[in-house]
């Protein structure tokens, strides 16, 4: 037990950093550029593949869940209607 309530006031001790460690490239005018040209491409596909995909992926999702919304309510209003 002595030896956790010693661990615990080192770590308390400590200095706590809020500085990066790696310091990352600033790509934000590189992006701006890319999605600021005009070369009628629309912005939400500006990014690339993983754009692409993620919106095929998101639409595809959307359209899924509004027919299995349309289908279920068609059956509860079925059933509902024969009982």
């Amino acid at each position: 037990f002595c030896l956790l309530f010693q661990g615990l006031r080192q770590i308390s001790q400590r200095t706590i950093s809020t500085a990066s460690r790696r310091q990352f490239e600033n790509r934000v005018p590189e992006k701006q550029k890319l999605f600021q040209e005009d070369n009628g491409i629309p912005v939400h596909l500006k990014g690339g593949v993983m754009d692409a995909l993620l919106y095929r992926v998101t639409m595809g999702l959307t359209v899924f869940g509004k027919a299995n919304t349309k289908i279920f309510m068609l059956w509860f209003n079925f059933q509902r209607a024969t009982v």
